[in-house]
């Protein structure tokens, strides 16, 4: 599920967003007042919405847009002379002063965006290191070899095993080197 980070110099600003927003039903991982709780606090998120102000205590909106873990979008909140100087390519801006549907509305669609993204990265199988690569195939040569199997057959082994015991496939080929007592280079 995708986390709203809410940041604003003044911490009174910060807790009236966070309370608006919880009103309308959405629940805010965390309240600060510097980029640098911000940051902190995304750090062990997946996904979600950073609603920023422009200039924070410690560094500006696009410093902390720039240290913001993949899977965070950012909502900066400014006045429109601030927005006039923005770079709005990468962002979602709302002017100030806030119009609390507006606001509402634009974070619905910035969760709307971040489940889809984030289902999007599920789908998309992850590439396996060289060396990864490497320990399944020496795996699937110890069964070509030992169980008298094709590489086909190994393969299909490997991939039966590891969704049996819900493991990736690297592990199973860890399995297979524990099977026959060897250990993996």
């Amino acid at each position: 599920m995708a986390s709203i980070v809410v940041v604003f110099p003044r911490a009174e600003d910060a807790r009236g967003i966070r309370n608006l927003l919880v009103r309308s039903g959405f629940s805010v991982h965390a309240v600060c007042t510097t980029g640098a709780q911000a940051i902190s606090q995304t750090e062990d998120l997946n996904s979600g919405i950073v609603i920023s102000g422009y200039k924070l205590t410690d560094m500006m909106y696009s410093e902390l847009q720039e240290c913001l873990p993949e899977g965070f979008d950012m909502l900066l909140m400014a006045s429109g002379r601030h927005l006039a100087e923005c770079d709005m390519q990468s962002l979602v801006s709302l002017s100030m002063p806030l119009k609390a549907h507006e606001l509402i509305s634009t974070v619905e669609m910035m969760l709307r965006e971040c489940e889809r993204k984030r289902k999007k990265r599920r789908e998309m199988p992850r590439e396996r290191k060289p060396e990864e690569n490497a320990l399944i195939e020496e795996a699937k040569e110890l069964l070509m070899l030992h169980k008298s199997m094709s590489e086909k057959e190994a393969h299909k082994y490997l991939q039966k095993c590891s969704m049996d015991s819900g493991t990736n496939m690297v592990e199973t080929a860890r399995m297979v080197f524990a099977m026959f007592g060897m250990s993996e280079e």
